[in-house]
């Protein structure tokens, strides 16, 4: 993962130009299947995302931004606005960063599929064990198997539910998995395979 390359993507589009952009998160529904306003959650390369915008707006507060891109995230905070502190924010890499909290809920779409490397994955992996609680939820949705296999100039891996959940073994145990809808018509249509995962307690 490169910073440099990041926000080098983030300068030359526009927001809702980018490949991966939704105008509603089509993880929502499974962040709230498995979370209350309560609970603490990490949004994992959220950068521009509109995922934590949706859930301040229901009442979350405890809500985490990690991404790699300065740019992201100066664009997240913008758009936030008054919500903005409910939000901490951290500038990292996901493979090398190594939290000092946990959190009821982890969240990323369109993250793990650019890992290619087995070194990135189990360092990935390494940091959700350790950043869960026990009993929490991993919600994690990547390229479908009939998905490119390149997105934002690199190379991707596809995965379904089965070969998704069998990542994250033995520390989490699958709930569900499937084809993510989009919720508009316009932004990213492309097949994505969402899955919630427990972390064993």
């Amino acid at each position: 993962m490169s910073q440099a390359h990041w926000d080098s993507v983030y300068a030359t589009e526009h927001l809702d130009k980018l490949g991966w952009y939704e105008p509603v998160p089509s993880t929502l529904g499974l962040v709230t299947a498995y979370s209350t306003p309560a609970d603490s959650l990490i949004d994992v390369g959220g950068g521009t995302s509109p995922l934590t915008l949706e859930l301040a707006r229901l009442g979350y507060r405890d809500l985490t931004v990690l991404d790699i891109s300065e740019r992201a995230l100066g664009a997240s905070r913008t758009a936030l606005r008054e919500h903005v502190e409910v939000v901490c924010w951290i500038r990292a890499d996901v493979t090398h960063y190594r939290p000092d909290r946990r959190w009821q809920i982890w969240h990323d779409r369109a993250v793990y599929h650019f890992l290619i490397g087995q070194d990135e994955r189990a360092a990935y992996r390494s940091f959700a064990a350790s950043a869960v609680e026990p009993g929490g939820i991993l919600i994690v949705a990547t390229f479908a198997p009939e998905g490119p296999d390149k997105c934002a100039g690199l190379e991707v891996r596809r995965y379904d539910a089965a070969a998704l959940a069998g990542e994250f073994a033995p520390d989490f145990e699958l709930i569900e998995g499937h084809r993510l809808t989009p919720n508009a018509e316009t932004g990213d249509q492309r097949p994505y395979i969402g899955a919630a995962l427990r972390r064993i307690e």
